[in-house]
């Protein structure tokens, strides 16, 4: 009886103890991960003397993943336009300047009145850079003329560059000549598709478009049906804006790709249930791919997918939590939800590169890390970064690791690199997370960099699936 009672008393213990349930535990993550220093500031060097590359489609069939209907591969823009820039310091801050640019768009559309965020770094005119990060190669018309696309998942419309030009910017490819495709129709006024743009003007009864960003960027021209070619696949009658007046920082590409959540979304028209894109290192020139229609993989790490009945565009991610070095934040989930004005949430955006927190709650975040960061060297902010450490005399570097929780013991940890990164060549690293007076937060690129990001609209349901580019 007594060895039995032993026994029975081991059981309980084992079963209470927090060792034994480090596999169940909803928000069990490991407390440190490693960072190579040294590998992080060569991407710095490399970047800087790419190659200029120039992929060729012959639209050929896709052998990306065999059970996507469409698929299409992704660039960083880095791969196809080297950086003009003198060193890795100042592309860094054109980065970021772009991106506060970009966040500040996205803030207005939400809500107008906004005092939006005051851009760091300098401004890089729009004639030498681009702010787009990731391109796609399509096919635009009948035949397919070759065109460089910015994706963007906080975008509805897509549109491409067209003759004649009244002010077009700079591109890779030559300006897409509508009189050549024999499948170029403009819309009428009352066509359901123009009746669902924001902005409109009607002119001889035919439909006229007009976006404008938040960072000053706008495109202008008509609103059309035209064939779109992924691979082998050509798809009719996809709506698109043919810019004549196009202004900003879309140098490179001949125009954007909406993957946006509205009923002008690329994919809304292809009706599409699922997408999914995989960000490779903006410092690589690697290659991955977008699918549409694809299976989520069996180890993605699964979210509610959130909608603002305000606004259709944004994919809102039901986070519940942020862990730091294995120790979940005191984050009320309430910092994480659209309230009933519309207000609130967090959003996955591929355009948007540092991701954005509510400022109470970025200082839980900051605060923790730099308590798990107390043996490293600080030094001065960055731009937008606050926390920052020099690091120019490591090889590598254990740094708590930062996890997304999503509920139901569901999470997603990041690695070291998408969250400590380098913002120049000699060993300055800093914290890529960035407080925001808005109430809206964004889950950034450089977070998403090396995960399959997919979104099953169907279910409702974003599935994170790391190392699955």
């Amino acid at each position: 009886m007594g060895h039995f009672l032993f026994n029975f008393i081991l059981f309980i213990f084992l079963w209470a103890s927090p060792l034994a349930h480090s596999r169940t535990t909803p928000y069990t993550t490991p407390k440190t991960t490693l960072l190579n220093v040294a590998t992080s500031i060569q991407k710095t060097y490399q970047v800087l003397n790419f190659k200029q590359q120039q992929h060729k489609s012959s639209f050929s069939p896709s052998s990306s993943l065999a059970s996507a209907s469409l698929s299409m591969q992704l660039h960083s823009r880095a791969s196809l336009h080297k950086p003009s820039h003198a060193d890795y310091k100042s592309l860094t801050l054109a980065r970021l300047a772009r991106d506060s640019a970009r966040v500040n768009s996205i803030v207005t559309q939400l809500d107008p009145n906004f005092n939006v965020e005051k851009l760091s770094g300098p401004i890089i005119s729009g004639t030498s850079q681009g702010s787009g990060e990731y391109f796609s190669r399509i096919g635009i018309g009948e035949p397919p003329s070759q065109a460089y696309m910015v994706l963007d998942t906080g975008s509805d419309i897509s549109w491409v560059q067209c003759a004649p030009c009244a002010d077009c910017y700079h591109q890779a490819d030559p300006i897409f000549e509508p009189a050549s495709s024999a499948s170029y129709a403009p819309l009428t006024c009352e066509a359901a598709q123009c009746k669902w743009l924001d902005q409109s003007q009607c002119h001889n009864g035919n439909c006229l478009y007009e976006v404008s960003y938040g960072d000053g960027s706008y495109t202008v021209g008509d609103f059309v049906t035209e064939t779109v070619t992924i691979g082998a696949t050509s798809v009719r009658n996809i709506a698109i804006g043919c810019g004549h007046n196009n202004e900003g920082l879309f140098v490179g590409a001949a125009g954007l790709l909406g993957l946006g959540g509205g009923p002008l979304s690329f994919p809304a028209q292809l009706n599409s249930t699922s997408f999914s894109y995989c960000l490779v290192d903006r410092d690589s020139d690697l290659v991955s791919t977008i699918e549409f229609d694809s299976p989520f993989s069996r180890d993605a790490v699964t979210a509610p997918l959130r909608r603002n009945p305000e606004l259709s565009t944004f994919y809102y991610v039901g986070l519940t939590g942020i862990s730091v070095g294995g120790e979940l934040l005191p984050i009320p989930e309430t910092s994480f939800e659209v309230d009933p004005t519309g207000s609130g949430g967090i959003i996955v955006d591929s355009g948007t590169a540092v991701t954005r927190l509510q400022s109470n709650v970025y200082n839980l975040v900051r605060d923790a890390f730099k308590r798990g960061t107390k043996d490293l060297p600080a030094t001065n902010d960055v731009s937008l970064f606050d926390t920052c450490y020099d690091l120019s005399s490591k090889t590598s570097v254990e740094v708590p690791t930062v996890a997304f929780h999503f509920g139901e013991g569901k999470g997603l940890v990041l690695p070291a690199k998408n969250y400590l990164v380098p913002v120049d060549s000699v060993g300055t690293f800093c914290f890529a997370f960035a407080p925001t007076m808005s109430s809206l937060s964004i889950i950034g690129n450089i977070q998403q960099q090396g995960t399959r990001v997919s979104f099953d609209l169907g279910r409702s349901i974003v599935g994170f699936s790391p190392n699955s580019c």
